[in-house]
């Protein structure tokens, strides 16, 4: 049985505050310039706890960028990978999109745990404050999941939002190893009191606003695909995707599988963040008019990925003789339902052509889907691809509309040329 640390009665951590007595915490955390005015909650995660302040480091020193990507920003780091460069059933490391709100922490670069722990704390009985090795003690669990940022996509909305112009290229699956999220939030022990996660990293804002947070409800952090993750692809994390730790939230918006996971709170509302409120990662509540922005009270959270497919073969703008044998493939996914059919069409959406579904690993994996085509008259096609999923919804023809650019799922269309 794993043992609640001792972290919290250390002397390190009495000496630590009597610091902060003497000089005054405010006055220690102006001068480091970590964290802005009323961030309380990073204060209690972070300092309270004995952690120094976290170095942050470029693009460059986390490996970044990967060869042929697509660089949306280098700081923070921002990039992506053209459709016909993910046709692999699981994702390689090297071809896994990457999402930062800010700089990669020190740590996840030079592998070094000294010092690091996993703080689960708030509504539960027992305060945790756990090593690597205490995680690796519980049991191991490995899944195919998709990973996706909340805005790929984006760049398709008309008319245009603000934002990283992810094109369709922000989603990947990878293997994930790790620890179920509900075999420490049981050793912890949750109170009766317990509603929602607020889950906080080591990528710390270095411009005093308040650090990238979100939360998930209590019921999906106790799913049994909603995992601590500490290896990817059979190997520790890259510095880029988390190390030492990340949270993986099957079927829901990147935004909530925090990296460089060092504390998750345990609270007894919904968490309220800067990234869990306003507009941040929400979606309006009903259809809106394109270019609308609805009062905020209208906004709901972002959670769950709608239906989807990607075209991964052939590659777009690819010049073909007529009667030539086309091979056709991709992937579908669609949060928390199942992909029930993937059908292709070559004459703008007349007529479409249904193609052979190869079932995911699990629930949360994406599906596979291949056909072939062939064309007997010279010009012009677009191959587009569309999924429905077990509810019956179907992506859309055209996008439909959020002031963020948000769950972008209009079906994909990759354009061919047939010659002589």
């Amino acid at each position: 049985m794993l043992q609640k640390p001792k972290t919290f009665t250390t002397d390190r951590l009495d000496s630590r505050r009597e610091f902060l007595a003497k000089i005054g915490k405010g006055a220690l955390l102006a001068s480091l310039g970590v964290f802005g005015a009323g961030c309380e909650a990073a204060d209690r995660g972070l300092l309270s706890r004995g952690l120094l302040p976290i170095v942050l480091v470029d693009a460059q020193e986390a490996g970044l960028p990967k060869p042929d990507m697509l660089v949306h920003s280098e700081s923070p780091f921002n990039g992506e990978f053209a459709p016909h460069l993910l046709s692999d059933d699981v994702t390689p490391t090297e071809r896994h999109f990457v999402r930062n709100n800010s700089g990669v922490p020190e740590r996840a670069v030079t592998k070094d745990l000294r010092g690091w722990k996993l703080v689960i704390d708030g509504e539960v009985h027992n305060e945790l404050a756990l090593s690597m090795e205490d995680l690796l003690r519980f049991p191991q669990v490995t899944m195919e999941v998709v990973l996706e940022c909340a805005g790929n996509g984006r760049s398709l909305f008309s008319p245009e939002v603000s934002g990283t112009p992810w094109q369709r290229g922000a989603v990947a699956c990878s293997e994930w190893t790790g620890v179920r999220l509900r075999d420490v939030l049981q050793a912890a022990g949750l109170k009766p009191s317990a509603t929602y996660t607020g889950n906080y990293g080591e990528d710390l804002s270095n411009d005093g606003s308040e650090p990238f947070s979100r939360g998930i409800p209590i019921e999906k952090a106790m799913d049994e695909h909603t995992l601590i993750a500490l290896k990817m692809n059979g190997e520790v994390l890259p510095a880029a995707h988390g190390f030492p730790a990340r949270l993986i939230v099957s079927g829901w918006i990147g935004s909530a599988m925090q990296k460089w996971l060092n504390r998750i709170w345990v609270r007894d509302q919904v968490h309220d963040s800067e990234k869990m409120s306003g507009y941040s990662y929400r979606i309006p509540a009903y259809p809106i008019a394109p270019g609308d922005k609805p009062p905020v009270e209208d906004m709901q959270i972002a959670t769950a990925w709608q239906v989807k497919s990607l075209i991964t073969l052939p590659q777009p703008h690819l010049e073909l003789n007529k009667d030539t044998l086309i091979k056709v493939r991709g992937h579908a996914w669609a949060g928390e339902n199942r992909i029930d059919k993937v059908v292709v069409s070559t004459d703008f959406g007349i007529q479409w052509q249904e193609t052979q579904l190869i079932s995911p690993s699990n629930r949360y994996a994406w599906y596979h889907w291949e056909t072939e085509l062939t064309l007997a008259n010279r010009g012009y096609y677009e191959i587009w691809a569309r999924a429905y999923d077990d509810t019956g919804a179907a992506q859309p023809f055209n996008q439909p509309w959020n002031p963020k650019g948000y769950l972008g799922n209009v079906i994909h269309r990759v354009p061919i040329s047939i010659g002589a």
